[in-house]
């Protein structure tokens, strides 16, 4: 089945008993664009499991766009009741524009809150026709590149950063070349869709660009599901790190006294099976079994991290992403 959008809001339930129409047996998981096949597998697992060990028939209803706008959504009203989000910056917004989770969220689980992980990629066209190996590829005045916009998509500020990274090796630093650079590559993408399911559309069903940048869990996706025949996944030389955090929002559960269900769905997102749901997914994880089992499926990279490179994600908010950031004055200039 290819892929398509679906409604934001869908649910998903094993029974429509009286317990399941209770708020404390319904969350809203508020997530990242294009992890609606990952969650839909996820929730159905979750669910089983969690009927079998209390009796309880829940239902965990989806959300999903790009996670910036997400996390507007949310402190504007959306009753998120946990947040899987693909982008530090936009869970902590939730706390520091609305107090609406912890101040402590993102020690409240492992790994940085963060139970798996991947990196922006590149999914190119049976035969890598313009023979796009890395970066320096995407700034070719021959390449048309798709990725989303980076104003509402944590995937395309992962995206945006992964070039600025290889620009400052590449330039030895020189910030002028680093950011003509990258403005090259911001030259040759054709349309900015708002989310990375929408640039996977414009890539793969309308046929636009010769390259595909998102995250590497996608590319690999999307090769499987249109065959090798159709795109081939290209890693290039040094990408970044990309962490997917996760959080209860605390101030919705407390009110729907959903924390108990909020807290057991993240939790098993750091199980063995929901490691393995997502390493199925193509997703990176931490699990050493899981990670071994399916570590023929990812290959070696160079990854650097934002903390690395950027001095976090506070700093390269302040720098990058705040109202007239340098990625402002990359649009304008561009």
């Amino acid at each position: 089945m290819r892929f398509k959008l679906v409604p934001a809001l869908v649910g998903l339930a094993l029974a429509t008993s009286p317990a399941a129409a209770q708020g404390a047996d319904t969350i809203l998981n508020v997530s990242y664009d294009i992890a609606r096949e990952l969650f839909a597998e996820v929730n159905a697992a979750f669910v089983a499991k969690y009927q079998a060990e209390t009796g309880r028939a829940v239902t965990i209803d989806q959300s999903h766009a790009g996670t910036s706008r997400q996390a507007r959504a949310i402190l504007e009203g959306l009753p998120a009741d946990v947040v899987t989000f693909n982008q530090f910056t936009d869970v902590q917004l939730l706390h520091d524009r609305g107090n609406l989770v912890a101040a402590d969220w993102q020690a409240r689980l492992p790994n940085n809150a963060s139970p798996f992980y991947s990196l922006p990629a590149f999914l190119v066209r049976a035969g890598n026709p313009k023979d796009i190996q890395d970066w320096s590829d995407l700034a070719r005045e021959d390449v048309a590149v798709v990725f989303p916009n980076p104003k509402t998509s944590g995937n395309a500020r992962y995206t945006y950063l992964a070039a600025w990274v290889y620009g400052l090796e590449a330039f030895d630093g020189n910030e002028a070349q680093v950011r003509d650079f990258v403005g090259r590559i911001f030259q040759n993408v054709p349309v900015f869709d708002t989310g990375g399911r929408a640039a996977t559309l414009t890539f793969a069903e309308r046929e636009i660009g010769d390259v595909l940048v998102t995250f590497e869990a996608e590319v690999l996706s999307i090769r499987e599901e249109f065959g090798e025949a159709g795109f081939e996944a290209v890693v290039p030389s040094v990408s970044l790190l990309a962490e997917f955090p996760v959080a209860v929002v605390d101030a919705v559960v407390d009110r729907r006294g959903s924390r108990e269900l909020a807290e057991a769905y993240l939790d098993f997102l750091y199980t063995p099976e929901g490691q393995a749901i997502a390493a199925g997914r193509n997703h990176r994880v931490h699990d050493p079994e899981v990670r071994a089992e399916f570590a023929h499926r990812f290959p070696e990279v160079r990854l650097v991290t934002v903390e690395e490179v950027f001095g976090g994600w506070e700093a390269v908010s302040a720098e990058h992403f705040a109202s007239d950031g340098i990625l402002d004055q990359v649009f304008v200039n561009q």
